[in-house]
């Protein structure tokens, strides 16, 4: 008998919940279209409701501390205890237990004279929404004006913005001007030099660079590199090397331009050691990946007048750059030819390839005697001076190693920075660099004393 009156209860169960569901879904379906405020405007500033979604008013549920019945289609307000006679499949509801909660607080939400709303009842609720706004104060309205006055007027700033458009100048257009003051004869050298550093701060850009060329630019500045006033040479030849930089358009042009030999005179005769600097930049970035004007540097003799330049007296400095330079011009020409510049070769790379394999830079230092002089660096105290030396030398191996091998002065300064920088390097392990500078450094020293064993 048991077991047949709970077979009984759970079917009553499963009825109610089959019976209760669409109740609740029709339910939600009217709450939710029954209202929809349409935006617009009227004469009067009153909002339109629209009621063609439901034709009848809605009916709100009162709630009471007692729980009541719920009869279908009726809203329920926000907040309120609702549950579900499994014995009966109906729904009741009641308030909050506790006055203060969130029932209680959102009680004057519900229109507790009428059952129903009507649709004046909402127009007219929605229209006392804007007359019910708040007023600022007169404290409120003085901050707002001294924050309005911290601010210029819009229409101010457009008028501002349009004087100032109509005197914009493009690139090109300051190009222009800035050529047209370097060229005038009633300019000073204050301003020639002026004009020739707001050049150099221009063709940094690829596409202006290229402009400069195409306006005359680049032949006023190669001519200029034969000026008798140092100051003019200088700016000059940083002018050209800004325009060179990783521009080939630009390379091919001064190639052409003969702005290689008049470089190499620049390095080659008596200049003040601020125009050699700008010379030798410009010299490295023409012949950066450019093999042609690799090819005519060395046939024009190039290392002669590096080597020129390293032997001379103060030149600290130059000798670091020109070493720098032919580093670069050797590991260039390895990397191409271990693909290592074209991942995917492409239908240039041969005729690159070509042109890289005519460019011997290696047999000709060592024929040159630069085996000998690039040691003489790691006697500086500056460790990327060191640094510069040691990359170099390890360049320079396959024609110098015999050399090297039985250079003892060369095994004995290598010794003593092996032993220098693995105090370094230890040091910065302690502070948990483990692949710090000074440790790059023993890397390149251990590697030289290994090759020369």
């Amino acid at each position: 008998m048991t077991v047949k009156r709970r077979c009984l209860e759970r079917l009553l169960l499963v009825l109610s919940l089959l019976w209760c569901v669409p109740l609740c879904l029709s339910g939600s379906s009217t709450a939710r279209s029954a209202l929809m405020v349409v935006e617009g405007s009227e004469p009067d500033g009153e909002a339109q409701v629209s009621d063609d979604e439901d034709p009848e008013d809605l009916e709100v549920f009162q709630p009471t501390n007692q729980w009541q019945e719920l009869r279908p289609g009726q809203a329920v307000p926000a907040g309120s205890h609702v549950r579900l006679d499994l014995q009966t499949g109906k729904r009741e509801a009641k308030l909050q237990d506790s006055p203060g909660e969130e029932a209680g607080g959102r009680q004057g939400m519900v229109n507790t004279e009428s059952q129903t709303f009507t649709a004046q009842e909402l127009k007219k609720a929605l229209k006392h929404f804007k007359e019910a706004a708040v007023v600022p104060t007169d404290e409120e309205k003085e901050a707002a004006e001294a924050l309005r006055a911290q601010f210029r007027p819009l229409e101010e700033l457009k008028r501002d913005m349009e004087a100032l458009g109509v005197m914009m100048e493009t690139d090109f257009q300051i190009m222009s001007r800035l050529l047209q003051q370097f060229n005038s004869s009633a300019a000073s050298l204050e301003e020639r030099v002026s004009a020739l550093r707001e050049m150099e701060y221009l063709v940094h850009q690829v596409d202006t660079a290229q402009d400069f060329v195409t306006i005359g630019g680049l032949q006023l500045v190669i001519g200029t590199l034969n000026s008798s006033v140092p100051v003019l040479q200088e700016h000059a030849a940083l002018v050209l090397g800004s325009a060179l930089s990783s521009n080939p358009v630009v390379q091919v042009e001064s190639v052409e331009g003969g702005a290689l030999q008049k470089l190499l005179l620049l390095l080659a005769t008596e200049q003040p050691l601020p125009v050699k600097k700008k010379a030798l930049f410009a010299m490295a970035s023409l012949l950066r990946h450019f093999p042609f004007a690799q090819q005519r540097f060395l046939k024009l003799g190039g290392l002669q007048v590096l080597e020129a330049l390293f032997l001379s007296p103060g030149g600290a400095s130059l000798r670091v750059r020109a070493v720098t330079l032919l580093y670069d011009m050797i590991v260039e020409k390895e990397l191409i030819l271990q693909h290592g510049l074209d991942p995917v070769p492409d239908a240039s790379y041969e005729a690159r390839l070509q042109q890289y394999s005519q460019v011997s830079v290696l047999p000709q230092l060592a024929e040159r005697g630069w085996c000998g002089l690039v040691p003489e660096l790691l006697a500086s105290p500056e460790h990327d001076v060191r640094e510069k030396a040691l990359r170099a030398l390890l360049a320079m191996m396959p024609p110098c190693q015999e050399l090297y091998r039985g250079d003892r002065a060369l095994a004995a300064a290598l010794s003593l920075l092996q032993e220098q920088y693995q105090g370094l390097a230890e040091s910065e392990r302690s502070f948990g660099d483990e692949n710090g500078y000074f440790g790059e450094l023993l890397g390149l020293v251990e590697s030289m004393l290994g090759k020369l064993r």
